[in-house]
């Protein structure tokens, strides 16, 4: 199988037209001057020695050269076997709350940026894996799938922030309910639900969502943000610049409080455990290494053709050409020209 790893590089072959067209185009203007010159009897020895077909040869040498650069450019690509890859591992999914509570800074930078972090690492250092994000505040939605596109899952994760859900809140159980509707049950795969808020669940009964997942066999752990004596948000304008606390309608600043009590037992419905984020360690890798220790089951194998690189070989080519044009002399050479069969006509033209 062959392809170009870069094709539209290609389009620089278009230019090798127009190099040929200014060779004419040269020429022509060359044969004009010799003629203008023709009676002069210095010119006609300089013009003795010059070759003209080497001048041919050497132009072609330069735009065979110049194609070979193109081709190498566009690294040409060999597929050389194929072969069948099997993946193993758990359905993943993390739900995470963006609500505005999680701006708080009681773990730094602030709630959401924290768990933010881990989840990348997390996602750095799966091998296998499927694993997928819900985002929810007053509601849930997918961020993105289950999926082993890591690179992907890490581009989506980036843009993730409070203003990702419109609906204000903090709705544990509506993220629930949207990872049982995301997980396919079909399929006899250990599936992982990882919930990370700061617990001030305030909407729908997300007890009883867990006991629904749990019933299904989903696995659930939670990591509290935040602490337990409460933090203010703060408020921030247009620049990023801090302006202000959250305030109640009697002006007071509002404190965001983690709740461990509703995410413990959530926890422990769902055969997980309960983990308090802090500044200096890692949760979701300590959730990750229990995983580790779970059943996994094959999701799929996937055949892909494994390419070579060849523009090596174009490169070497046109640094070959490029240096025989350049040792090519534009002279005649004597003993070349002895076996040319119209060396005697052109002789007698000169003559007359």
């Amino acid at each position: 199988m062959f392809r170009f790893a870069h094709p539209e590089y290609l389009y620089l072959l278009f230019a090798i037209p127009l190099m040929f067209a200014l060779f004419v185009y040269v020429r022509m203007q060359s044969g004009k001057a010799k003629n203008m010159f023709s009676s002069s009897a210095l010119f006609v020895r300089l013009s003795e020695q010059h070759s003209s077909r080497k001048g041919v040869v050497k132009a072609t040498l330069v735009m065979l050269a110049y194609a070979m650069l193109v081709v190498a450019l566009s690294n040409p690509q060999v597929g050389t076997r194929m072969e069948e890859v099997k993946q193993e591992g758990v359905d993943m999914f993390i739900a995470l709350d963006v609500s505005k509570s999680m701006l708080a800074e009681d773990i730094k930078p602030n709630r959401l940026e924290k768990a933010k972090y881990e989840i990348s690492n997390l996602i750095d250092r799966l091998a296998g894996d499927k694993i997928g994000v819900i985002v929810f505040s007053g509601e849930a939605y997918t961020q993105f799938p289950l999926t082993v596109d890591y690179a992907a899952a890490g581009l989506l994760l980036d843009v993730i922030d409070v203003e990702s859900v419109p609906n204000p809140g903090t709705a544990i159980g509506s993220a629930i309910t949207q990872s049982m509707k995301s997980f396919n049950f079909e399929e006899a795969s250990t599936k992982v639900l990882v919930i990370m808020t700061d617990g001030e669940n305030n909407s729908g009964d997300a007890i009883e969502q867990a006991k629904a997942a749990a019933e299904k066999g989903v696995r659930i752990y939670t990591i509290g943000l935040g602490s337990s004596s409460g933090a203010p948000i703060p408020i921030y304008n247009g620049t990023g610049q801090q302006v202000d606390f959250k305030r109640d309608r009697s002006g007071n600043v509002v404190l965001t409080k983690l709740d461990e009590v509703s995410l413990q037992e959530i926890a422990s419905i769902g055969k997980g455990n309960y983990y308090r984020a802090t500044n200096s360690q890692d949760e979701l890798d300590a959730i990750y290494k229990d995983i580790n220790t779970l059943e996994k089951r094959e999701f799929g194998a996937k055949q892909f053709t494994e390419f070579d690189d060849k523009f090596q070989y174009f490169l070497f080519t046109a640094f070959v050409l490029l240096l025989i044009e350049v040792i090519l002399s534009d002279k005649k050479t004597e003993w070349l020209a002895q076996y040319n069969p119209f060396r005697g006509i052109l002789h007698m033209r000169r003559v007359k």
